[in-house]
């Protein structure tokens, strides 16, 4: 039992675990403020154009009632939520990129024959495949 609870110990305060809980965490917080928006900011916008409350909008069919409002401000949340995320996620790499130092392209060290299309040296005047003269440069 000893062992379990140590072995645990170490699984729960590893980085990555840390890491994920606090992305869940502010996941969790993003959701809130963007349920907001829609909820009072873009639900009451769209019902200008709709003549009424956007989440009041549904339909009855056989003692059935669909709120399909509701349906497409949940839409409109998942949108607007990926949308942050993905902004979110460019920016991270971004800066990542940046402090690699901007690493530069690595020069071609090869090049492919013109006549049988296979891959040779930069440097080569004839090809070893298919021994073509290759053209100057």
């Amino acid at each position: 039992m000893k062992n379990f609870i140590t072995e645990f110990k170490e699984f729960a305060l590893t980085g990555s675990v840390m890491d994920m809980a606090v992305g869940i965490i502010i996941g969790g917080a993003l959701t809130a403020i963007v349920t907001s928006l829609v909820n009072d900011i873009l639900n009451p916008i769209i019902g200008l154009f709709v003549g009424g409350n956007f989440k009041d909008l549904k339909a009855e069919f056989a003692g059935v009632t669909l709120t399909y409002g509701n349906f497409i401000m949940a839409i409109i949340n998942f949108i607007i939520i990926a949308l942050v995320v993905f902004l979110i996620i460019k920016a991270v790499n971004k800066s990542r990129n940046a402090a690699k130092g901007g690493e530069e392209e690595e020069e071609a060290t090869t090049k492919v024959c013109p006549f049988c299309k296979s891959e040779i040296a930069i440097e080569a005047s004839r090809c070893p495949n298919c021994t073509s003269e290759l053209p100057q440069e």
